[in-house]
This record gives structure tokens, sequence and C-alpha cells, in this order.
């Protein structure tokens, strides 16, 4: 049996912030990657949905969080990404995991995510429990802040790599959904049957006031594919205090609200990531 967490809809998956989720599990090197997943989110899907021993995947898995997280909670993981340095990294968070004592496997391949079932062992084909991921948002994420004395704040390692790899935070809306779909058949060939698929993203603004439901876009091209609909979920990116919010949006994203608004756009900060849990048919 897996190990069941209280039924809710709501994962308060921020009550720390995301640099003390890291601290001393990941490499410092791991700050590099521009759209990384919350750790207290994998863990809490990857608690939710499987048992120990079973195999945890992550096609477009960037820096291994959804590994990481595996192997320190007794699961296998395996994944892919398609930035080689984005694989080493989730290589040495691997093997700073084992360092801790995990005795679980983790295994990264660098390749591409549409041919997802060619890159990773026959031997792991309808295995796998649960796939967690989370595909790329666009462009450019959030990033870190740089600054001198006397200069313009700017930002770091806000980008994906490699524009001509293939990636596809760089590939156009219409190529971003037929790769996701493709991922998403590969997928279905690596989950054993009644296994789990999860995935979050966020809308996204092509312009302050053009607002795009990334996620349910996301959620019908996996219908499509042949998987069944479990629940929606929201993840929260704020801690919940006494029953506030505590918003912990970083200096760009608070400049974005407070420049729309000023604009006359009532847009909000972004709480929450939406969680779409699906499964393979038995």
């Amino acid at each position: 049996m897996a190990e069941l967490l209280p039924v809710t809809s709501v994962w308060l998956t921020c009550q720390r912030p995301a640099r003390d989720q890291r601290r001393g599990r990941y490499v410092e090197e791991t700050s590099k990657h521009p759209a990384k997943m919350l750790p207290d989110l994998a863990a809490h899907a990857i608690k939710a949905y499987t048992a120990p021993g079973d195999l945890v995947m992550d096609p477009m898995c960037g820096s291994g969080t959804t590994m990481v997280e595996a192997v320190r909670l007794g699961r296998d993981g395996i994944g892919v990404d398609i930035e080689p340095k984005f694989t080493a990294l989730a290589h040495a968070n691997l093997a700073l995991a084992a360092t801790h004592g995990c005795t679980a496997w983790g295994q990264v391949a660098c390749g591409d995510a549409r041919d997802v079932a060619s890159l990773l062992p026959a031997s792991s084909h309808g295995k796998v429990s649960l796939v967690l991921t989370s595909p790329p948002y666009g462009r450019r994420t959030h990033g870190l802040v740089r600054t001198k004395p006397g200069e313009r704040v700017h930002k770091r390692d806000h980008v994906y790599g490699d524009r001509g790899a293939g990636n596809l935070a760089y590939v156009g809306w219409e190529r971003l959904l037929d790769g996701w779909r493709r991922i998403v058949a590969g997928c279905m060939e690596m989950l054993r049957p009644g296994g789990t698929f999860v995935f979050t993203g966020r809308p996204v603004r092509r312009t302050p006031d053009d607002l795009i439901d990334l996620p349910g876009e996301l959620f019908t091209v996996a219908l499509s594919v042949g998987l069944e609909p479990v629940e929606r979920c929201v993840a929260m990116l704020a801690a919940v205090r006494d029953g506030q919010l505590i918003h912990r949006a970083n200096m760009f994203g608070l400049m974005a609200v407070r420049k729309a608004r000023a604009d006359g756009i009532p847009v909000a900060l972004v709480a929450h990531e939406d969680v779409y849990v699906l499964r393979r048919p038995r």
C-alpha cells in the first residue's frame, strides 16, 4: 500500500522557502536551473502516489528534483533531460543523496524527452509507478538577481540552455503541445497499468492582458493520448499562516505585477501551481 496523505486538493508545499527546502540536500550549482520544481511539492506527490521500492520517473527532470526526492524517500528514480549541463546537475544531486545514506538508485539520461522510452532501459518499461514532471513555461522564468554598486539590477541563470537543442521552451505554442503529446505517449509506455501521471504548471502570459491556460491545454492533450483523469489539485507557492497567504514571489514577480496594475491590468501574484493527476488505464 502507498503511504497515504490526508485527502485534500490543496498541497501546502511552500511552508518553507525554496532555498531552505534545498539547503544541504542539493549542490549549490542547482540554482543555475531556471525553473526548479519545489522539493516539498515533489515529495508530497511521491508520498501520496507511491510506496517505498516503487519506480518514479521524470521525462524533463532538469536538475533532478523528482529523482532526488524519490531516492530520499526510498523509491528508485529515472529521468531524462535534453540539456547536458542539467543532467550533470541531476547526477551531482543524486550523488549527494548517496553520501547522505540513501540506498535507492537514481539514473539520468541526456536526450530529447519526445523519445523518452528509447532513452531508458527496456527493463523499466511498464514498471513506473509515478511520472512526475513539469514542462517549461517559456523562454524566461524567475532566475537570480545580480547587482553591482552603481549599476542596474540584472538577472542571471534565467533562461534555458541551447536554443538549437530542441528545448520545448523555444519551439512555439503548437510545437510545444505536439512535443508534449509525444512525451505523454512515451510515459504511457513506461507506466505500469494503473500507474499515476502527475504534472504541474501555471497559466502563462504572452502579454500582460493575454493569459493562456497552459495547464488546461496540457491536460487536454494528456487525455487525448489515453490517460484517465483522477483529480485536479493546487500546490501552494505561498506559505499559509493563520489563514493568511504569505507570498514567496521574488522581486521580478512583484515588479511585473506592479507595472501591470499601473497600466490598469488587474494582475495578481501567482500563489500556486495547478496540479493535474491522471492514470494509465488498467
